[in-house]
């Protein structure tokens, strides 16, 4: 178990190593506040020597048959389920999450794996033969060389595993630098990779700050960057990456809407809105932050929502306890979600549950589940992502008027209806501006198979993390066309131009 003395290695060329830095950066247990580990802040140098290795390594990977890729990862994904438990204590120790959330977020992460373990299938390219008399064209798919993964701290290990085991089995070299917040978990999980057979060079790890993102989105070598965290930066990432010539696939934030109609049942409703908006102490891109009430659906809903979530514990993950929800990250991050709470209330919402008022003692990282009611997109709680366990509550009038907020969000990701009417269902998943649309389930969080396809300031790029777009993201298509003659004559016919004498 990491201590306060250890320094988390990097992963370079199939050495683990404590580089050499100035800086480091402190690794907290958000349930007790205590620090537990430090993590090296790596320079551009060790991003180079990474990516010199993942380049030293590429030609041999490359040209490792496609089957022989994924039968690494099938090994993989049998280390992870034997290991799985380790993980998630690992996560409940770094992040805060809950054992049940780190486990379940373990179980997707091995998801991505199998999804990975399959892609041969899709590396298949298609054929047309006589495209023209005598002609066959085909296309066939090539990795793009080294590429790169920038992980968040909310799920340290689903979210690398949402990039990287694609990214290999496609026949790239990978560098990940995880979260500085939340390294234990990448890097027992990038331990599991080698002991599956991953050769030296081909895998990497890194760690840092924006000194060692920029290093990496400037680096001319890297082909392709994978990242996930909030708008802002995910904006930054899209932008200097594309300036230097690399493939950027980057997902932001949200403002996701939960939209509860007037014929909804009330008990699943209000369950479905507790396991989105406070699971995982909100901590999530997926998380539900506004509510819309349509019409006399909401006084009801206010009421048994805030008896329901007055409901949940809410203590230390990393001593074996189970309460319904942990801490959040860091005490900046409390400190931030707190203000949230306090403009709520200066511009004129009413907070019937304030989860400042539940915290077990010491010093941990916690606030409560939190709902405000009687929100306006003009609040700074009704517009911006709060990324936390708070639950905005807006009312409207009509599911139209519900579709025209979320048309003035700049967001994008997920949005979510509790209807019992088809027609409802039918309008919200046709009209509404987000990318991932659940009816009748709080998280509409796709599966492995399927891209996670947010809209707008949600994601910036073109080809989408996970399914066949993620497949696409990290390999490009070449077109082949061929004729063989059948005799030595020499025709000046061009079948595909339909150009000379026929």
């Amino acid at each position: 178990m990491a201590t306060t003395t250890h320094a988390c290695p990097c992963l370079i060329d199939g050495e683990w190593t404590e580089p050499k830095t100035d800086r480091q950066t402190d690794i907290f247990n958000p349930s007790t506040g205590e620090v537990i580990a430090n993590a090296p802040m790596c320079t551009p140098d060790h991003v180079n020597q990474a990516v010199t290795a993942a380049m030293n390594a590429f030609p041999a990977w490359r040209e490792t048959p496609a089957v022989d890729r994924a039968h690494i990862m099938f090994r993989f994904r049998e280390l992870l389920l034997k290991n799985a438990d380790d993980i998630a204590r690992t996560i409940t120790l770094e992040h805060g999450k809950t054992f049940n959330e780190a486990k379940a977020s373990v179980q997707r992460g091995i998801e991505m794996v199998e999804f990975a373990c399959g892609l041969p299938s899709l590396l298949t390219g298609e054929i047309l033969e006589n495209l023209a008399p005598n002609v066959d064209s085909e296309t066939v798919r090539h990795p793009l060389g080294v590429c790169a993964g920038i992980t968040p701290f909310n799920f340290p290990a689903m979210v690398p595993l949402w990039m990287y085991p694609v990214a290999l089995t496609c026949g790239n070299c990978f560098i990940l630098k995880p979260s500085p917040r939340v390294p234990l978990s990448a890097i027992r999980i990038g331990e599991l990779l080698v002991e599956a057979g991953i050769p030296k060079g081909v895998f990497n790890i890194v760690h840092g700050d924006k000194e060692c993102v920029d290093a990496i989105l400037h680096h001319p070598d890297i082909k392709a960057v994978s990242f996930v965290g909030s708008t802002p930066v995910a904006k930054y990432i899209y932008e200097t990456g594309a300036a230097h010539g690399k493939r950027v696939q980057a997902a932001g934030g949200a403002k996701n809407h939960l939209i509860i109609m007037p014929d909804a049942n009330l008990t699943q409703a209000v369950h479905g809105l507790q396991h989105s908006a406070f699971g995982c102490a909100g901590e999530r891109c997926m998380a539900g932050s506004l509510a819309v009430a349509v019409d006399d659906i909401a006084d009801p809903l206010v009421h048994s929502l805030t008896e329901q979530a007055a409901k949940m514990s809410v203590g230390r993950t990393d001593n074996g306890d189970q309460p319904d929800m942990g801490p959040v990250i860091s005490k900046q991050h409390l400190d931030r979600i707190e203000t949230y709470i306090d403009s709520a209330k200066s511009e004129g919402a009413d907070v019937p549950l304030d989860g400042r008022e539940t915290k077990p003692a010491g010093n941990g990282f916690f606030v409560g589940p939190t709902v405000v009611d009687r929100v306006t997109p003009d609040m700074k709680v009704g517009r911006e992502e709060v990324f936390g366990p708070v639950l905005s509550i807006a009312r409207v009038k009509s599911l139209e008027d519900a579709i025209e907020m979320g048309r003035q969000c700049q967001y994008g990701n997920g949005a979510v209806i509790f209807t019992q009417s088809g027609r409802a269902a039918r309008e919200f998943k046709r009209h509404f501006n987000a990318g991932m649309i659940g009816i009748n389930l709080g998280v509409p969080a796709p599966m492995a198979w399927f891209p996670f396809t947010g809209w707008n300031t949600s994601f910036y790029g073109d080809l989408h993390i996970q399914g066949k777009e993620g497949m696409m993201f990290y390999t490009q298509q070449r077109t082949i066309m061929t004729r063989w003659f059948e005799d030595d004559r020499v025709d000046k016919h061009d079948p595909v131009w339909r150009t000379g004498k026929k």
